[in-house]
Parts: C-alpha cells; structure tokens; sequence
C-alpha cells in the first residue's frame, strides 16, 4: 500500500490527524495483523531504540535525519494513544494526551500565563521544582519521580541535580580535577570505563550500586531536616 491507496480522510485534516488516522487503520481489523497483537509493553524497545536514534540525529546536526527520527519517535507516542484507546480501564486517546500536556505545562509556567515574575533562565530553573510539586503534593522527597532505569551516568547526574536544589549538596563539591569542557570530560569517563573493563568490573553497575547508597542517605538527610550533606560528610564524594 502506497499514501495514494490510503483511504482519503477529511479534507481539513492536518498532516498530524493523518497519522492519527492512519495508526488507527493499521491497528483496526483487517490492518496489519503484528499492530494489531502489539501492547505498551511490546512497544517498549521500540521507543528506546527511537530515542537514542534521535538523540544521535540530534548530535550529528543533520536536520534530515532529525525530522525522520522525530517522526519516529511521535509515531510511537501516536501508537501507544491509539492502544490505550481501545484497551478497557486506559480509555484515553492522542487528544486527552494533548490536553493533558498542554495543561501542565500552563500549570508550570505561571511567568507566562500567571502573575509570577521570572525574568531570567535561571530563574526558570530554581523555581521548577516548586512548580511541579505543586501538581504532585503527595511526593515527600527530592528524589521522588526520577526513573530509577534511567542509564546510571545519567541517574546520577540527576540525582545530584536535585541534591544540590534543595542545599542537600553544594555545587563546590566535586572531584578535585581540572575539568573545564567536555572535550576534557569525556577521554576522563572513557578512562575510567576501561580501567574498570580490563579489571572485568562493570562500570554502569558500580555506579548504579553506589546511586543506590547514595539515595538512601539523601532520603535520610531529609527526614533529620539536614541542611547540608556535603557539610555533614554523608556523600561519599572525593573531597
């Protein structure tokens, strides 16, 4: 089947409701039978191998490939909509994803859409975290919402953003090397994964593990109220 067998939808349709309409084809009966069997579950490799490809489209610079690779990964967004509004007890379509999206980030720009002055990125930044609280006050830790499957490179980065937001951690403590640019960064990290390679350890793991103790010792901070675990000596950071 080519675009031109496609049957014709509405004449006012824009090309975002042409893939919406065109999922649904596909995952409706007599459609492609392998959309049909997929479920979120299914189609979790699929986002993670479209993501990292639009990830590497968007490093490279090419704006070919960056407009493919977003297609890409929409698609799935479209796909996994289309599944849950035909799947009993999600009943929400790409539309209800929409609003729920364009409600929230109202919610968190209130120097746009409110009467709060913010005048700065930084600005921005420092106040965020107070903007999503607001939408999730049942949450009681810094750490609360982070994807623990995050890559743990990027877990930690995480974590240790969040610390140093709240004064859990301060941003001068760090390991004592003279890293001014990535171009310095990187060799570094990659030094480190093949020290640890040829003694058969495993890097993302170690990492992983001591992200773990980490957390539980940031989570303890908090419920003795202290201020300042780089003060206090818990982080087990290089000082």
């Amino acid at each position: 089947m080519t675009p031109s067998d496609i049957p014709a939808g509405p004449a006012s349709a824009s090309s975002l409701d042409e893939l919406v309409r065109v999922v649904a084809l596909l995952r409706a009966p007599g459609g492609c039978p392998w959309d049909a069997e997929q479920t979120h579950e299914s189609l979790v490799q699929y986002l993670t191998e479209e993501t990292h490809e639009l990830i590497e489209a968007i490093e490279s610079g090419s704006r070919d490939e960056m407009l493919e690779e977003l297609g890409d990964v929409l698609y799935q967004v479209v796909f996994h909509a289309d599944l849950a509004a035909h799947t009993a007890g999600e009943d929400f379509d790409i539309h209800d994803v929409a609003a729920h999206m364009t409600a929230k980030m109202v919610g968190r720009h209130p120097h746009v859409f409110g009467d709060v002055n913010l005048v700065t990125a930084d600005d921005v930044a420092l106040a965020w975290d107070d903007f999503k609280a607001a939408e999730k006050p049942s949450r009681t830790s810094v750490l609360d919402g982070i994807p623990q499957g995050m890559p743990a490179l990027a877990l930690a980065d995480k974590v240790l953003g969040r610390a140093q937001k709240i004064g859990l951690l301060g941003t001068e403590a760090a390991f004592p090397l003279p890293i001014e640019s990535e171009d310095q960064l990187g060799p570094l990290l990659l030094a480190i994964v093949s020290a640890a390679k040829s003694q058969g350890l495993d890097s993302e793991r170690a990492l992983r593990t001591a992200l773990r103790g980490l957390q539980d010792e940031i989570r303890e901070a908090e419920s003795t109220d202290a201020v300042d675990i780089a003060d206090a000596g818990i982080i087990g950071l290089p000082g």
